[in-house]
């Protein structure tokens, strides 16, 4: 049965399910539904609490003797199998559908998952994990932009916080979208409110600019077509003193493999292929984004922006004219889809 974060609150009031499941990509929520489930087993007398962390080496035995086995120390406990990886392979799959066809008495499992896609949710497995009657599957949805100001005019209220529109304005651009940030953010202003009320000047007075600006966050803003939030990482990086050479090895070093990538589509190699191709092989949570950024650009783009690249070396180093940083600046939009000339201008 799927739940969403909301009617797992009410549910947990009602009863204590066998088994949960939270799926998703945002820690903070994800983490705080966990809490949720740990907290219900608690006033439920589950006193011992086992984490089985899964990567391809885990023995699932492991799993079945310990469901099999009396608590030494507990009448009751919750059993924590964490998957970042998403797939518990073969063995795993028959494990947990064992397990919820029958599930060990006086025993909650709880099985934390990133987000599944359309062809992981139709897995046998996982649609066991979804549709079993003894199962609770949550579904944990990220925060885009447009819900960020409710979803921060909630968290605030919860605080006992009421934010003025340009307040909440300014609180949101500042965490962009960065949620455990929010819920820091959040704790130190209720410090600072007077009488519950947040105006603008506080926010401006307490709340630092929480974006991370690395060097990755400006690849994956690059690559996902973000211009305005890739160009705002760079300058945020310039402004931190992170050193251009840096911003350019890790950039040309995604642009040099997705050139290498786009050279085997044009000659009609499958994706998936390309992907299982590369040394080390994409991982799957990668492959959406360098997806996207290959159906957005053919492999004579990628060509010229190899070229930009090595462009903008030789400025760094003196040997051509012009900023580097205006060059940086310039892929990083072309890449992101804005439509700039980027070839190459060599001094003769």
């Amino acid at each position: 049965m799927k739940l969403n974060p909301a009617q797992l609150v009410r549910q947990l009031k009602e009863s204590l399910a066998p088994v949960y499941v939270i799926s998703g990509d945002e820690p903070l929520l994800a983490g705080e539904a966990a809490d949720l489930i740990r907290a219900a087993c608690r006033r439920e007398g589950s006193e011992e609490r086992l984490v089985f962390h899964i990567d391809r080496a885990f023995d699932w035995g492991q799993l079945h003797e310990t469901s099999h086995s009396l608590s030494l120390f507990a009448q009751k406990r919750l059993i924590e199998l964490r998957i970042p990886g998403g797939k518990p392979g073969d063995e795993g799959a028959k494990a947990i559908i064992a397990w919820l066809d029958s599930p060990p008495p006086d025993t909650t499992l709880l099985i934390s998952l990133p987000k599944l896609d359309g062809s992981a949710q139709r897995t046998k497995w996982a649609k066991a994990l979804i549709d079993h009657a003894s199962s609770r599957f949550v579904q944990i949805w990220p925060v885009d932009a447009q819900q960020l100001p409710g979803w921060m005019r909630d968290r605030l209220a919860a605080a006992g916080i009421t934010p003025s529109a340009e307040a909440l304005e300014l609180l949101s651009a500042r965490v962009e979208g960065n949620l455990l940030a929010a819920a820091q953010e959040v704790q130190k202003l209720k410090l600072h409110c007077d009488a519950g009320h947040l105006d603008l000047d506080t926010v401006q007075r307490v709340v630092a600019d929480s974006a991370r600006f690395d060097v990755f966050s400006l690849v994956d803003a690059m690559l996902q077509g973000q211009p305005e939030h890739a160009l705002r990482i760079l300058q945020g990086l310039r402004g931190e003193g992170v050193e251009a050479p840096v911003v350019l090895w890790a950039l040309a070093r995604e642009i040099r493999a997705l050139a290498g990538m786009a050279h085997e589509l044009s000659r009609q190699v499958p994706l998936e292929r390309v992907f299982a191709n590369q040394r080390p092989p994409v991982w799957d949570k990668r492959k959406p984004v360098l997806s996207q950024a290959l159906k957005r650009h053919p492999a004579a783009a990628w060509d010229r922006w190899l070229q930009a690249a090595q462009q903008i070396d030789e400025q760094i180093k003196g040997q051509h004219p012009g900023s580097a940083w205006d060059g940086l600046g310039a892929m990083v939009l072309a890449v992101a889809g804005l439509r700039l000339p980027l070839t190459p201008q060599r001094a003769h």
